[in-house]
């Protein structure tokens, strides 16, 4: 990662506007279907996984993931990840930074590889050269969204869902989506949030 001048950026506008702004972030929620993903997790896939995939693959394909404020500064990323909380064997939260990988299946190898050694040693494990999408799965529950809080330290892209609900013969998911408005505007988080659906549609070639 580098600094970047937000001038010489798409970012110019956006930052000379919310960059000193105390509440610079933005909430979009969204209802997903995701009967594919949920099919293929009652083959042994794990569905958190899966969407977790899905994000991430839809991240790639929007410019603005790549930017990120920190502090007064603006940030310009190589590569993403993604993160996830982990239940650890000590019996609270830990944090788990997943890489990006050629294809979902890779994926699922590092996340299972990793998300047990955290949940083993029960240290956070962390990507420090990468734009991080955060993740919180309250699957247990049944919400209609969530607000997450603005610490002025954190100001990565955050995703927020709880349990699927099944409608007919299809499943559905509620997904809340907050993010830096120096990072990108609305146009750019709706476009993430329909690639993100169509990442899910394409596991439903998935044998």
């Amino acid at each position: 990662m580098r600094e970047v001048d937000p001038k010489t950026t798409s970012r110019a506008m956006s930052y000379e506007l919310y960059i000193d702004a105390p509440m610079p972030m933005v909430t979009l929620f969204k209802t997903m279907d995701i009967t594919p993903l949920v099919r293929l997790s009652k083959k042994g896939h794990k569905l958190n996984m899966l969407l977790c995939w899905c994000a991430l693959a839809a991240a790639k394909q929007v410019e603005e993931f790549f930017l990120l404020p920190v502090g007064k500064a603006l940030m310009k990323y190589d590569r993403l990840g993604v993160n996830v909380i982990v239940n650890n064997a000590h019996g609270s939260l830990s944090s788990c930074d997943l890489p990006d990988c050629t294809d979902w299946r890779a994926f699922e190898a590092a996340y299972l590889a990793l998300t047990m050694r955290v949940h083993d040693t029960a240290q956070n494990y962390e990507l420090d050269d990468a734009m991080i999408l955060g993740t919180s799965a309250l699957a247990g529950y049944d919400i209609d969204g969530a607000v997450n809080f603005y610490s002025g330290l954190y100001n990565n892209p955050f995703l927020i869902w709880g349990k699927y609900v099944k409608k007919g013969w299809k499943q559905f998911l509620k997904v809340s989506f907050q993010f830096h408005h120096v990072q990108m505007d609305g146009q750019q988080a709706c476009r993430f949030l329909d690639e993100m659906q169509n990442e899910i549609n394409q596991f439903s070639k998935e044998k």
